[in-house]
């Protein structure tokens, strides 16, 4: 099995997380994507971010219909920052035989090196990069000068072009806190459990 491993805080998830997680299915020939929800965002710690089982549940909904998506809670219960390399070696000691493929946008690459444990994440993961508006790509060669990886270290890395859907979750929480629509932005059924919810206002 080629599984996608698409990890973010979805808060919420949005239609741009959708197109980006089928692109990169399609474009790279998985036959899954598992949506990872971060339990404990490192860059996120001294920011408040709604729980995680809401999360979770607006995850769920937005992916209902499609058979190669599912929701992964592996980070939930697990202490600490959620790292990605711990998260991919988690993955791996329940799945030995599958082949894993981090999903991450072209703005996540200029601080990648910076991340827990770079190496770790790309010894445990082939890289699929989708498109993001205003932020360039790099090749390989590029990002392994930029983690000092040794020649014969494996790194793949496969760009995925995405049609350019520049809105964040972070505009959409301010339009839901100003009052304004985000009809069209999220999943019908995300939108309603948002409004049920009250969340973000």
């Amino acid at each position: 099995m080629r599984i996608g491993i698409f990890g973010g805080t979805f808060d919420p998830i949005h239609l741009g997380h959708l197109v980006i997680a089928e692109q990169s299915r399609e474009q790279a020939g998985l036959d899954q994507v598992w949506f990872v929800p971060s339990a404990r965002p490192p860059n996120k710690l001294d920011r408040e971010i709604t729980s995680f089982d809401k999360r979770a549940e607006m995850v769920q909904l937005a992916i209902a219909g499609n058979p190669a998506f599912e929701l992964n809670e592996i980070e939930k219960d697990r202490p600490g920052p959620s790292f990605t390399a711990d998260t991919l070696a988690d993955l791996h000691r329940h799945h030995p035989q599958t082949e894993f493929h981090l999903i991450l946008g072209s703005d996540c690459l200029p601080e990648f090196p910076s991340w827990h444990e770079p190496a770790r994440i790309v010894s445990l993961a082939k890289l699929v990069v989708a498109t993001r508006p205003g932020w360039p790509l790099c090749s390989a060669e590029d990002l392994r000068f930029s983690l000092r990886l040794p020649r014969k270290t494996p790194l793949h890395l496969q760009l995925v072009q995405v049609p350019q859907v520049d809105f964040s979750s972070r505009d959409l929480r301010r339009r839901i806190a100003e009052g304004r629509s985000v009809r069209y932005f999220v999943p019908s059924a995300v939108l309603a459990y948002i409004q049920d919810k009250k969340l973000y206002r």
